[in-house]
């Protein structure tokens, strides 16, 4: 037993457990924040820094850079509560936060993220205060506070106690008076690489009583005063109720002011003889617990009014009134969250304008980029966490597809269709559009994102059928479609008939667009050689771009200067439907958007060109359809030739597009079902 025991404890680190928990002298302190006094920061400087400590990376999205905070791909905890597809918003919220760190005002207000239920606004906060946790826990994020350490013969200001702790944890440097603070700080050099630490404020009551009771005992000699602070270091703790506050709504009967800024402690009024003595307060409210570090609203807007006026003191003044005590100075980041009907009554509401005027609203949307919401699925469905069933390829996109085109608004202009709409907005090319088109969609569509299905809907769908009783091994997207449309009779947040059709509606749409996906995998499968279709689309390019210039080609095997091959162009150009009234039109489109690419200095790859990559493979797929028969499968003759020829495209689906077995044919059978109608206009 006790070998076992000292195997766990070998376990611990004993160096980090010291540094965790370092104590030292007030002077001690002063040393540490002369080296660095960023230990110093205020909640906003340190939320902010935690942020760009995990790094940023750039990128352009239709003209635009954009900023991605890796902070929120939350890599510490393998991904758990990353965010995916917001970044645009979240953008916003860490410039919010800069401002703040930099003391432009923004510091002195409630950060109030919006949008509509499942949108990722609680995982945001979750996000910040497990990240705080953990930077607290680093020596970049390294924070400290105080606590008073009296002889015997002092404690009577402490009713016996040899120990006091500052109870809101506050910064050391707060010890020194307000009066010569800022000339203390110059004078002790506390100010390095453009860095001065900014100290806000007056003790906690509690700790000015002492204070001051000691300043009198010692006639005014500060420096004998700070002989009775030992500083430790502070680790920030949602458990442990250090740095980080959370309040949620309650019924008005079991809900009071106390819970914000703490209550009476009735039991030491007896020790302390008046129950205004500040060492009889519990300074345990979620405003005194966040200090430090954060505090958290949920559902912020459904607070009863009595909470309005200590939420407006502590935004705009920084400080809170505990009950029977002078204000009290907080340094902490607010953030709450809210829904759009819970907004929808603020705005209405004349008597809520101070609080509008202390908000900075972040809108926080659902995602509209396709490839983003097939993230969040994958996070959560993928063969690490699900055993014993497979899942189809394009399970979770078709999935995803739908949820994003319910939140899409039509397109006004352009003449286009949702699904195109959703295709430019995902990185596709689509023929006649450019970046500069996905900005204007973009502008037009005022609420884009803030309705629509949420994520939360489709993943309740999707785990129905994982744990469906029907039997099979694996799912396919038509069972997860089949699910999504029949809960939209019972969904209990759609309440329009109107809404409910539409969404119904789109279904259809993604139904087909499945349809068309599966074929044409089908067909790749069947041709299944990428480097014939690559040395297609260069054989196509080059006559494409001696067509346009008006140049000859060079024959690889004559070496003679040919005429472009017409005849090769055009039966690669009928396969999407390209008439010959506008083929010149399709070509100089081609060599443009080649020429496009190399000027931003990346190189032309057909598989970006989702037309042109079709066209290819059905051009190539009809030069070796003859050799398989698909058809046989759903016929009641079967030859042995044309099974072994079924059997290699099933291989090739399973190695190259991630089937098992089960799915792989269900999908050839469907595939062949539509070829025995008739409906895929290359099958004679």
């Amino acid at each position: 037993m006790t070998a076992l025991v000292e195997r766990i404890a070998a376990l611990q680190d004993y160096r980090t457990y010291e540094d965790l928990n370092w104590e030292g002298s007030f002077e001690d302190y002063l040393e540490l924040v002369r080296k660095n006094p960023r230990i110093a920061r205020t909640a906003h400087e340190r939320v902010y820094d935690m942020i760009l400590s995990h790094g940023t990376e750039e990128y352009v999205d239709n003209k635009k850079k954009i900023v991605h905070y890796r902070f929120f791909d939350d890599e510490a905890h393998g991904g758990a509560d990353a965010i995916f597809g917001l970044d645009i918003p979240l953008m916003k919220f860490v410039n919010v936060l800069k401002a703040a760190a930099m003391r432009y005002g923004t510091e002195k207000r409630i950060i109030l993220l919006h949008g509509p239920v499942g949108s990722s606004k609680s995982t945001i906060v979750r996000l910040l205060k497990k990240g705080l946790e953990d930077y607290s826990r680093t020596p970049q994020g390294a924070l400290y506070t105080y606590e008073w350490v009296l002889p015997p013969d002092l404690r009577y200001l402490t009713a016996g106690q040899e120990v006091f702790p500052s109870p809101m944890h506050e910064e050391p440097l707060k010890l020194i008076p307000r009066e010569w603070r800022e000339q203390a700080i110059t004078d002790l050099g506390l100010e390095k690489d453009g860095f001065r630490p900014f100290v806000r404020g007056d003790l906690n009551p509690a700790c000015r009583y002492i204070f001051n009771e000691l300043v009198k005992h010692y006639r005014g000699d500060w420096s004998k005063v700070v002989q009775h602070i030992r500083v430790r270091r502070l680790l920030i703790s949602e458990q442990d109720r250090v740095g980080i506050g959370t309040f949620q709504p309650k019924d008005e009967k079991n809900q009071d002011a106390t819970e914000l800024t703490g209550e009476i402690n009735y039991r030491r009024i007896a020790e302390y003889g008046s129950d205004s003595d500040p060492r009889a307060f519990n300074f345990d409210g979620e405003f005194n617990v966040a200090n430090r570090g954060i505090i958290e609203f949920v559902e912020i807007l459904k607070l009863d009014v009595a909470f309005l006026y200590d939420l407006l003191g502590a935004t705009q003044e920084q400080k809170i009134k505990p009950k029977k005590f002078a204000q009290t100075d907080i340094d902490e980041v607010i953030i709450g969250h809210t829904n759009e009907a819970e907004y929808q009554r603020l705005l209405e509401n004349r008597f809520m304008e101070a609080l509008r005027d202390r908000t900075v609203k972040i809108d926080i949307p659902y995602i509209t980029k396709l490839s983003e919401e097939i993230k969040i699925y994958a996070k959560d469905y993928n063969p690490k966490k699900v055993r014993g069933r497979f899942i189809a390829p394009h399970t979770l996109e078709m999935a995803a597809m739908w949820a994003v085109l319910t939140r899409l608004e039509e397109p006004k202009k352009h003449q286009l269709t949702l699904l195109q709409k959703l295709k430019l907005y995902d990185g596709k090319t689509l023929p006649g559009y450019t970046q500069d088109t996905v900005k204007e969609l973009r502008k037009e569509a005022k609420r884009e994102g803030m309705d629509g299905i949420s994520p939360r809907y489709v993943q309740d769908k999707i785990a129905n059928c994982l744990v469906s009783e029907q039997g099979q091994s694996s799912i396919n997207p038509f069972m997860v479609m089949n699910e999504l449309e029949s809960g939209l009779r019972n969904h209990s947040l759609i309440t329009n008939e109107e809404d409910r059709k539409r969404y119904a509606d789109l279904l259809a749409v993604v139904k087909q667009e499945y349809e068309d996906i599966v074929k044409n995998e089908v067909q790749r499968a069947i041709s299944a050689d990428e480097d014939a279709i690559a040395r297609l689309c260069a054989n196509y390019i080059d006559n494409v771009k001696a067509y346009t210039q008006r140049e000859k080609v060079k024959n690889p095997y004559t070496g003679q200067d040919e005429e472009p091959d017409e005849r090769l162009m055009r039966s690669i150009e009928t396969k999407i439907d390209i008439p010959e009234s506008r083929k010149d039109d399709f070509r100089r489109e081609i060599m443009n958007y080649i020429g496009a690419l190399a000027i931003e200095g990346k190189q032309f790859d057909f598989r970006t060109n989702e037309r042109l990559y079709k066209a290819l493979e059905l051009k190539l797929f009809e030069d070796q359809k003859d050799s398989i028969k698909l058809t046989s499968l759903v016929s009641n003759v079967v030859d042995k030739e044309a099974q072994e020829k079924i059997e290699v495209v099933k291989q090739r689906l399973i190695r190259n597009y991630g089937y098992d077995e089960v799915s792989a044919t269900d999908v050839l059978t469907y595939v062949a079902s539509i070829f025995a109608r008739g409906e895929l206009k290359d099958e004679s």
